[in-house]
């Protein structure tokens, strides 16, 4: 692929954990955009169903199933993209996990290291294809956008293992920003509070506050975070938005909630 066919066809986006909830909403308005869009996740039948539905209405959306705590499941991954489109304009860092809400001294080392795996270690994994496909293509750099969320600044009770690898997520985006400057690659941060999905769904019927009380937590609709990434990805590549805090108006994260 030569550069003057890559500026006539579409750009190139790979959203991980792309099959559901805040993944799926963030390819669907990417493809809305006008993006080809990858998305990847472990469970085949669920990519599937997700880029079969997307695609009614836009581009055709490709799904390539990965473990991206894997090493060599991302190599391959990266591999299905490059040798398909022969570049990369856009990785979202979406994929993720929660351990239980119990006590902190309650959690299992599986369940720590289970967090970390996808949270933390897959961002890191698909960061390092990125680069490494962005700085050999013609022409070289792109953008990686990370899923922070608002626990990237302020956790909730109960919530270490997710929170700490969502800190260190926003050291990861610091670090990308940095590192990719040479190389025209942008990496930018989105903090998500309370967007409306399966994980959030317990949130009508109450959540554990910091004062011990279960009160519900208002909510906002998905599509918005989708239409917030499109946003951030659109800007050329001498402009990044480096944090960009979307959420729920009403919930109790300002101030002392």
């Amino acid at each position: 692929m030569t550069a003057s066919d890559t500026r006539s066809s579409p750009k190139i986006a790979l959203v991980t954990g792309g099959g559901t909830g805040i993944g799926k909403a963030i390819a669907r308005a990417l493809a809305g955009a006008g993006w080809q869009v990858v998305i990847t996740g472990r469970r085949q039948g669920v990519l599937d169903e997700t880029a079969a539905a997307i695609s009614e209405t836009g581009p055709a959306v490709v799904a390539v199933p990965a473990d991206i705590g894997d090493p060599a499941s991302v190599a391959k991954l990266f591999d299905e993209v490059e040798t398909r489109f022969g570049r990369l304009d856009l990785l979202v860092n979406n994929a993720g996990s929660n351990a239980p809400p119990i006590p902190l001294e309650d959690v299992t080392f599986e369940q720590w290291s289970g967090v970390v795996a996808a949270n933390l270690t897959g961002a890191f994994l698909c960061t390092q294809g990125a680069f490494q496909l962005m700085k050999r293509q013609s022409p070289k750099g792109g953008r990686i956008i990370n899923n922070g969320s608002i626990s990237a600044t302020t956790p909730r009770p109960n919530s270490a293992p997710y929170t700490a690898t969502k800190h260190a997520i926003a050291g990861l985006t610091k670090s990308t920003a940095l590192d990719g400057r040479p190389f025209d690659i942008a990496c930018g941060q989105i903090d998500i509070g309370n967007a409306a999905s399966d994980m959030t769904s317990a949130m009508s019927s109450g959540v554990l506050q910091p004062d011990g009380q279960l009160r519900p937590e208002p909510t906002m609709d998905v599509a918005l975070v989708g239409e917030a990434v499109v946003n951030m990805a659109a800007l050329p590549l001498e402009a990044n938005v480096l944090t960009m805090t979307i959420m729920a108006t009403k919930m109790p994260f300002v101030g002392r909630g």
